[in-house]
């Protein structure tokens, strides 16, 4: 299943130290290991300070851990070249091909869908696919999403 909301944290230059150390410690303690997946998305944005609480945090949790198979995934831009995040995890760097719209569509639409009847929710949409995932947007903040 994707990340829920417990498990993402999207960064921004306000993001505060303890946000990305709660989410660290979710992935890295007992009790993690219940195939969540964590994430941080548009590290890059985050400002030295919090950047470096982050490699700090993430390395002490990780020598002091026990659990072999966490997971945790770092997403930055790869055109930023003035980030911290992304020089102190250079080691664990993986870079992801380029997809198009429509691939990426194709995918989401064979690889998160739901039977008919077992998700409430996805029935508001009209599509003849049942999907566990609808993006919404609005040019205004706090409109109703």
């Amino acid at each position: 299943p994707l990340p829920s909301y417990d498990e993402v944290l999207v960064c921004t230059p306000d993001t505060e130290e303890e946000e990305v150390e709660l989410l660290v410690r979710r992935a890295l303690s007992p009790g993690s290991q219940d195939q969540k997946i964590y994430c941080l998305l548009g590290a890059d944005k985050l400002v030295y300070k919090v950047s470096k609480q982050l490699e700090s945090h993430f390395f002490r949790l990780v020598q002091s851990s026990s659990i072999p198979n966490y997971r945790f995934i770092i997403f930055c831009n790869a055109k930023v070249h003035n980030s911290y995040v992304i020089t102190a995890f250079d080691a664990y760097k993986v870079t992801f091909p380029c997809y198009s719209k429509t691939e990426i569509q194709t995918y989401l639409k064979m690889h998160l869908t739901v039977p008919r009847g077992t998700a409430p929710v996805t029935q508001a949409f009209e599509e003849p696919y049942q999907q566990n995932v609808k993006f919404v947007s609005s040019e205004r903040a706090g409109m109703g999403k």
